[in-house]
């Protein structure tokens, strides 16, 4: 039998039992992608990390992240959570400003913004626009009417996690909302695979979002990194906000689900161009061991 060591954070929150739990396997490199699933699956999170050695030059540590049906190429609450397991570690020197994290979508630059309670920020990877979608159909798989959405038109954003952003009017829009995967299914467009949707209304800090994965097998996520850029980046498009350089906003997710989450967001450039950031802070809260029969 094998004994591995992993770690449970919650990730964009101060406190424990809130915002999103992530496992993190500090000493991953011989467990193999079906095991790595498998133990997803086993754990039912949003997502679990596993560090490994990094396959590029100048990257701290390698990560592969899995949700509970699929590994992802990139994912934003599992890339803060690892940066502060590594820091919190000493795998990287807790005195580090910055670093590189190796994951499969190509390397992700991890800043330390210091303080009592450090943010751990993450540059976006590239943000693309995809297909845009019918107000009307996508108020009818969220089971609203039309009027409970903006007059911006939903659209695919991404930055290697494909999300269907749909702003709504009101925070009440935005609780009373739900999606299931035989609407997902219903509503996608031929080409949009595997595509989240996240909705969300303006607020004065930024915004107030939910997002659903059901193909992912996350019925409900309570903060999604991956989808914050991409939010900010839509926001900016559809003229919700002003992208100005030096811009910070707060993207207050998983409320409705009772893990409300604080998702920091900061534009670099003028409307982004020189990338969007995403940060937070982090609460550790389980250490454990999970024992595996030893590979023959």
């Amino acid at each position: 039998m094998t004994k591995y060591r992993y770690r449970v954070v919650d990730v964009f929150t101060k406190h424990a039992l809130e915002g999103n739990p992530l496992a993190v396997f500090l000493d991953a490199s011989d467990i193999d992608a079906a095991t790595m699933q498998l133990i997803a699956k086993e754990l039912n999170l949003s997502e679990t990390a596993f560090v490994v050695s990094p396959t590029r030059p100048g990257c701290a540590a390698g990560v592969r992240i899995f949700t509970p049906m699929r590994e992802m190429l990139f994912a934003g609450h599992p890339t803060v959570g690892t940066a502060f397991v590594l820091l919190d570690e000493g795998i990287v020197p807790k005195d580090t400003g910055s670093f590189i994290i190796d994951e499969k979508i190509g390397p992700v630059t991890v800043r330390v913004e210091k303080g009592e309670r450090p943010l751990i920020w993450l540059r976006t990877p590239p943000i693309s626009f995809g297909n845009e979608y019918r107000r009307d159909a996508c108020a009818k798989a969220l089971g609203l009417s039309l009027t409970d959405l903006l007059e911006a038109v939903p659209c695919v954003v991404t930055a290697g996690n494909p999300c269907l952003f749909i702003p709504l009017r009101d925070k009440t829009a935005v609780d009373q909302a739900w999606l299931d995967a035989g609407a997902l299914k219903a509503l996608r467009k031929a080409g949009d695979e595997a595509m989240c949707v996240f909705i969300f209304t303006p607020t004065p800090a930024g915004a107030y979002s939910r997002m659903f994965a059901p193909e992912h097998g996350v019925v409900e996520d309570p903060a999604t990194g991956s989808a914050t850029g991409p939010l900010a980046a839509y926001m900016i498009r559809a003229g919700l906000v002003k992208g100005r350089p030096g811009t910070r906003l707060v993207s207050e997710q998983g409320t409705k689900m009772e893990r409300r989450s604080f998702l920091h967001i900061l534009i670099n450039g003028e409307d982004g161009r020189d990338g969007i950031e995403v940060g937070g802070c982090v609460t550790p809260l389980i250490e454990a061991t999970m024992t595996l029969p030893t590979r023959p």
